[in-house]
């Protein structure tokens, strides 16, 4: 049985695909990919179909990884069914989907991506929005991304039940 885990932003071509490319990477190192599978999509509906943010590509090219397989997608309540774990990147798109949930139990399966974060705190737990800044932001929200990965991976094998 396969683990679904969908990484939720604004539009899906910055914050969430990071996360989906640098998440599946840290999967295949630690031989989770053949039982998880991750996936990623936006709360809002502009940029369905488009590439990732070129920012966005050249920051995980440039750290080795591949960022040309995204294409845009939008989150809706079908993704409850379809998902076991839903990371939202901040508490706006976190609040968004609460709003889409079909039921009040599945609002449980809604996360902060980074409540996975060692290094988060109660005032700093949400991903930024590089979106509207500079290349320098797409290079903060690549390093938070890869080290929340890093210990959400170390944490899978107790949240995938067998």
């Amino acid at each position: 049985m396969t683990y679904r885990i969908a990484v939720v932003c604004l539009g899906n071509i910055c914050r969430s695909p990071i996360a989906h490319v640098v998440l599946e990477d840290r999967l295949a190192a630690a031989g989770l990919d053949h039982r998880v599978e991750v996936v990623s999509s936006g709360t809002g509906d502009w940029h369905v179909g488009q590439p990732m943010d070129p920012r966005a590509a050249a920051v995980l090219r440039d750290a080795g990884y591949d960022p040309s397989r995204h294409r845009a997608r939008t989150f809706d309540v079908d993704w409850y069914a379809e998902n076991d774990l839903l990371l939202a990147m901040d508490h706006t798109n976190r609040a968004d989907m609460l709003d889409l949930a079909p039921t009040v139990a599945r609002q449980s399966q809604v996360h902060l991506f980074r409540e996975f974060d060692p290094e988060a705190s109660e005032d700093d737990d949400e991903v930024p929005d590089p979106w509207y800044g500079g290349d320098e932001g797409f290079a903060l929200v690549l390093a938070m991304i890869e080290r929340t990965s890093d210990e959400l991976v170390r944490r899978l094998p107790d949240l995938i039940t067998p």
